[in-house]
């Protein structure tokens, strides 16, 4: 690493630059006096690409896709673990896969800011526990397409092979028995027949919707909390549109949605809550 990256530094209009720039790229939205950030999470790659100031940075960004993309990977977060919260799978397990089990076609479910795939794979897992124990109930089985902004996620989520730190953050020994296979000293890979019917997407939340389809259930989960209330509204009467008068949506923990009384109705769960569309 080059001493001038070591040492960079980065000036309060760059920091102002840069959030204008990654807010409008991904919809990440930086708080103040979060310069710390930016030095801790683009050092290396800036050291990499030579680019000294984040001024040069923000002008390559415009011009190499590759570095904006790497960029949006740096500055994302990609912490997750399996079954996180609990609650949302205990609402999926206990109410939302009994009711709509009877339902003809596949159920499907977005899994939006899937990052490295123990969203999408836990709900697998949840589905294959559910066919255990009520075999042919859920007749057609569950779609779900797994969408981040982050290449490099992606990829390992594609993979389905984890270390053991990341294996150890939920996942209990009886599933991990069930539905993992161990590869060498620290690998636990998904079972092949665990990827069935999951598709994994690059998409931007910005991004139109249109090629999205529709869906019986959307978990996007601890992702709003980076968006402006502008950008997390626009978002979300947006996925209303894509779920039908009685379908579910899941959000994280920390993300209360407000001032959306006319598209969803709150639905107590004890514990944890979820979101029904309404008609419009």
């Amino acid at each position: 690493m080059s001493e001038a990256s070591q040492s960079m530094v980065v000036s309060a209009d760059e920091y102002s630059q840069f959030r204008r720039h990654l807010e409008t790229s991904s919809g990440i939205l930086l708080g103040e006096g979060k310069e710390y950030l930016v030095v801790s999470r683009l050092r290396r790659l800036m050291s990499q690409r030579n680019l000294p100031t984040i001024t040069e940075l923000l002008y390559c960004m415009d011009r190499d896709r590759q570095l904006a993309s790497q960029v949006v990977d740096a500055m994302t977060t990609n912490e997750t673990l399996w079954f996180r919260d609990s609650h949302p799978y205990q609402i999926f397990r206990e109410r939302i896969l009994p009711e709509l089990a009877a339902k003809s076609g596949q159920l499907r479910i977005w899994s939006a800011a899937c990052s490295t795939g123990q969203e999408p794979y836990s709900l697998k897992i949840e589905e294959a526990e559910f066919q255990r124990k009520y075999p042919g109930k859920l007749k057609s089985g569950i779609k779900i397409l797994a969408t981040d902004i982050s290449t490099s996620a992606l990829t390992n989520a594609r993979q389905g092979a984890y270390p053991w730190l990341a294996i150890r953050r939920g996942m209990s020994e009886e599933h991990l028995a069930r539905y993992f296979q161990r590869e060498g000293e620290d690998c636990w890979r998904i079972r092949t027949e665990m990827k069935s019917g999951i598709e994994f997407r690059e998409f931007n939340l910005q991004s139109s919707y249109s090629s999205l389809g529709k869906f019986d259930v959307i978990f996007c989960r601890n992702v709003l909390i980076y968006f402006s209330n502008e950008r997390k509204r626009d978002i979300l009467i947006r996925m209303h549109a894509l779920l039908p008068p009685g379908g579910y949506l899941l959000l994280g923990a920390s993300e209360a949605m407000t001032q959306l009384g006319e598209y969803y109705e709150m639905v107590a769960c004890h514990p944890g809550i979820m979101y029904c569309a309404k008609a419009r």
